[in-house]
């Protein structure tokens, strides 16, 4: 199947389309309302700093319930004793360059300057948030994705001692939950995300529940002080 070259014309083609590899279509920008009409259509960037722009809709899709999410023993113990905080949305792109900055071998890094850039815009817009974990005061974990209507697309997560990441993640499904995000899209699964309780839905799977979760209002703005519940931010769109 023959890859789509996207012009200046904001579109993307259909997502079942794509490659069996997920490959969807080359080109085009990362400007914001490019990026978020890709979110809404399931699509996402992802390529290296050397390679044209990439859009990706894989089939099957990594998923994770929020309220699914697997606290292991270790997890719990983790948690009980308190030893890592978090926050939103107090340091986003401190976040972002350090999710680059981690070392995936010969792989290189998909977080290139103009991916960082983009991001920190859909921040400043609202609908691209963190999550920041702390230990003595020092960020040693965390993780950035977008927020629409009711759904999270987890990006990317990173960690400077063990156990902070998924902290992180853990934190953020609870509160997601409790305020009726049901799903967070992991895009492609890894044995770190399994682990978590992230698993692998069909493609149509995944698209029918984000077309139902884009019905909602967005919860556009800061999340800076929210550790409990989003229910309580008025819906701006």
């Amino acid at each position: 199947m023959s890859i789509h070259l996207l012009t200046s014309e904001l579109e993307f083609p259909d997502p079942a389309q794509a490659r069996v590899d997920g490959l969807l279509a080359m080109g085009g920008d990362l400007s914001i309302d490019r990026l978020l009409l890709a979110y809404e259509r399931g699509i996402f960037p992802w390529y290296s700093e050397e390679s044209p722009i990439m859009w990706w809709s894989p089939d099957p899709r990594c998923v994770l319930w929020t309220k699914d999410v697997v606290v292991s023993k270790s997890m719990r113990n983790v948690l009980n004793r308190g030893e890592f905080k978090f926050s939103f949305d107090k340091k986003f792109r401190q976040v972002i360059e350090q999710c680059r900055s981690i070392d995936r071998d010969e792989q290189g890094t998909w977080i290139s300057e103009p991916i960082v850039d983009a991001y920190c815009a859909l921040h400043e817009l609202g609908v691209a948030h963190s999550v920041e974990v702390y230990k003595d005061n020092e960020l040693v974990g965390g993780l950035y994705g977008v927020s629409l209507g009711r759904m999270f697309f987890g990006e990317s997560m990173f960690s400077k001692v063990s156990n902070a990441s998924k902290f992180g993640l853990i934190q953020l499904c609870r509160i997601l939950s409790q305020s009726g995000f049901e799903l967070i899209d992991c895009q492609i699964y890894n044995a770190h995300l399994g682990s978590l309780g992230a698993l692998n839905i069909s493609r149509d799977s995944f698209l029918e529940i984000l077309r139902n979760k884009l019905t909602f209002d967005s919860i556009i703005g800061s999340w800076q002080n929210s550790t409990g519940n989003f229910n309580r931010y008025q819906a701006k769109n």
